[in-house]
């Protein structure tokens, strides 16, 4: 046997109980002097456990803050960027409300954004070249990237769009999910249209917030679309056929805005003049009903107009446009005043029809300014064709006049016609803009004592802008107290596009504003229905339609307002299957 004297040694340890002893249970080996359990359990009370001090200020930080690798939609910043009409500019407006009441924060510093929101036009081929290189410099700078406007509505395949997220046109009140999908690092577009039991609508509603550009002025979209099929018009494929928003609903608009310290409106569209054909109403109609609702010293300044609607209501124009809260102006694009050249265009009117109602309105409205566009080097335009051009604008010497060169769109009639010569085109343009610089319109007009409504700053921050009562630019000093009032003002000096005026200074001045007007960046639009949604929540807020609030209470109002639409919508879901399964029922048992 190995190591006799360890086994010997070891035996001596163990337990002592006699090997004849019955055990009845693997327990009854432990001796009479280890511990039983219960002694075990009573000896943890002796124990204390070692306390770990924690830094107080760094746990609270640490469950305020989010992890560094989460992304939270609502605390960015976002730059926006709009090119084109002023329809787009109000589109512009009320996606920035929306995303400012939602938390975000807008921003004038692009490099400074998390997001750049690039709101394109797709009038004209530079315009989509800016757009296109603003694309590629976020791209750069690893930025969040969502686009809005004409161009991705009207052709979002292209390849310099794959992989971004869209917001449709008429899907603006939408563009909070647009957005916060994107910062998640999701694709999504919206290109749908808004629809009412199949009737297409003008859009996303009238009350939605918004953040004006100038506090001053409100852009409301009347319409959406038009009723034409120019063979040049790219416009045409994103805003498609006309749609009008019904006359309570744009009245009531106008009505909020003049409540936040608005004093002049611009009703836009891509044919104002078509306003209403689709829903049994015109735009005579509209305006009689908006001028009853502009308060003293506020003026209407009414959008483009093509001439062949304008034709029908000439007598009833004339009378609204002689209407003291109403600019006498008016914008009619010509194009052309060559009929071969506005029939290859499909414009539905020729040169006869327009000089009919320039001719009118000079007559019936006296004083009255009529702005038209001219398009040079259309296909098939010969020289003859262009010097009629020429001619029309040396008869009417129109003092404002947008000369624009052609542009071939993709995917426009207009594009697979023959061109005309870049050079020609180039040559054109420039020989038209000469004749409309031969001219000053407003040189018989210094001596006169006018009145002005004073709205924004001059681009070389020298003067404040007002315009008179033929929405003619009027220069004046910069006094704080003249901003958003009107004024009397003599004319002492004129340029090609301005007069200068200096204030009278015994003459009365207007505060047209029923309010104050919101300060610049502030969001307007809270409606009284979402109010109520709210209750408490807001029973501290100023009433009135814009407010200043935290992202956290902003985010709850939206959301809240969300709930409130889907419970609505599963609820008539539900109404409609209880319905259906009634129905089912009755016909089984009879």
């Amino acid at each position: 046997m190995l190591f006799p004297d360890l086994w010997v040694r070891v035996a001596e340890k163990m337990p002592s109980a006699s090997c004849d002893t019955l055990l009845d249970d693997i327990e009854d080996i432990v001796s009479q002097g280890d511990l039983k359990p219960q002694d075990r359990h009573s000896a943890r009370k002796h124990v204390v456990p070692k306390a770990r001090k924690r830094n107080t200020q760094k746990y609270l930080q640490e469950e305020n803050s989010p992890p560094s690798d989460s992304t939270i939609p609502g605390i960015q910043k976002i730059w926006m960027r709009t090119w084109g009409c002023s329809h787009n500019n109000s589109d512009g407006e009320y996606m920035a409300g929306q995303l400012a009441a939602y938390g975000y924060e807008i921003t004038e510093n692009a490099s400074d954004a998390d997001l750049w929101l690039l709101n394109s036009c797709t009038v004209k081929n530079p315009a989509e070249d800016h757009f296109r290189n603003s694309i590629k410099k976020a791209q750069e700078e690893n930025k969040k990237i969502v686009l809005a406007g004409c161009v991705p509505q009207a052709q979002p395949r292209q390849d310099y769009l794959k992989g971004l997220s869209i917001i449709g046109v008429q899907q603006i009140d939408r563009v909070v999910e647009v957005v916060e999908e994107t910062i998640k690092g999701h694709s999504v577009r919206l290109l749908g249209q808004k629809k009412d039991n199949g009737k297409r609508l003008g859009g996303a509603r009238l009350d939605l917030p918004k953040i004006r550009k100038n506090p001053l002025i409100e852009i409301i979209s009347i319409n959406t679309g038009c009723l034409n099929a120019c063979t040049y018009c790219k416009t045409k494929h994103a805003r498609g056929n006309l749609a009008s928003y019904p006359i309570d609903e744009l009245v009531e608009r106008a009505r909020q805005s003049f409540q936040e310290g608005v004093c002049e409106i611009w009703l836009t569209s891509e044919d104002t003049g078509a306003y209403g054909r689709d829903i049994g109403t015109h735009l005579p109609a509209l305006l009689w009903q908006l001028v009853e609702v502009i308060p003293e010293g506020a003026m209407l300044r009414l959008g483009m107009t093509n001439p062949p609607y304008i034709l029908e209501h000439l007598e009833e124009m004339a009378k609204i446009l002689n209407h003291p809260r109403v600019y006498a102006f008016l914008h009619i694009p010509v194009q052309s005043a060559s009929d071969t050249v506005l029939m290859e265009m499909k414009r539905e009117y020729c040169v006869a029809d327009f000089k009919r109602v320039v001719d009118f309105l000079k007559e019936k409205v006296p004083g009255i300014t009529l702005a038209t566009d001219i398009i040079c080097g259309f296909p098939g335009e010969t020289d003859q064709d262009f010097q009629e051009t020429v001619k029309l604008v040396e008869e009417y010497k129109f003092p404002s006049l947008f000369i624009n060169q052609f542009y071939p769109r993709p995917g426009t009639p207009a594009a697979k016609i023959p061109q005309v010569p870049a050079q020609v085109k180039k040559q054109r343009t420039k020989d038209l803009s000469r004749v409309f610089h031969s001219y000053n319109p407003y040189d018989h007009k210094i001596g006169e004592r006018q009145q002005v409504l004073v709205t924004e700053e001059s681009f070389d921050s020298k003067f404040y802008v007002a315009h008179n009562r033929f929405y003619e630019q009027v220069l004046v000093p910069k006094n704080p107290t003249f901003m958003g009032k009107m004024i009397e003002v003599d004319i002492y000096d004129s340029g090609k596009h301005f007069m200068k005026g200096q204030p009278v200074s015994d003459a009365k001045v207007y505060t047209p504003s029923i309010s104050k007007p919101l300060a610049k960046g502030e969001v307007s639009g809270l409606t009284e229905d979402l109010r109520k949604r709210l209750g408490n929540h807001l029973s501290l807020v100023p009433h009135t339609s814009a407010v200043r609030r935290d992202p956290a209470s902003s985010r709850m109002a939206l959301r809240l307002q969300r709930l409130h639409q889907d419970c609505t919508l599963r609820a008539s879901v539900g109404l409609a299957l209880f319905a259906l399964l009634l129905a089912f029922l009755v016909k089984v048992y009879n």
